[in-house]
């Protein structure tokens, strides 16, 4: 028995356009809750005030007291240290050759003649 033939015809698809229709058309018809919109920012959490810990909460004379009392007992236990002239002088030198050793560096680039570099 022989078998008719059936031809299949593609149906057009919902997306294709027609050539009459601008892709602007296309993304105009979509209805506005399709689209995307940003998040709203979080409300700010209710401002709590911070309470104050240690010496922050205490009266401003009574932790001078505090530090007056352990500055004295550092001296007479001796364990205090006062610097003297020389070694601020050195703690001074050391201070400020780390600050500017990139200073120096730099300059040694432009000491070179233009062959050496």
């Amino acid at each position: 028995m022989p078998q008719a033939s059936t031809q299949h015809t593609p149906s057009p698809s919902p997306t294709s356009s027609s050539p009459t229709s601008s892709s602007s058309e296309a993304h105009d018809s979509t209805p506005p809750d399709d689209r995307l919109t940003p998040d709203e920012p979080p409300s700010p959490a209710p401002a709590t005030p911070r309470k104050r810990r240690g010496f922050a909460a205490m009266d401003p004379k009574l932790v001078s007291e505090i530090s007056r009392k352990g500055g004295k007992a550092a001296h007479s236990a001796g364990t205090a240290h006062e610097f003297s002239s020389d070694e601020a002088r050195a703690a001074g030198r050391k201070g400020g050759l780390a600050t500017h050793a990139k200073r120096g560096r730099a300059g040694d680039a432009g000491d070179k003649p233009a062959g050496e570099r």
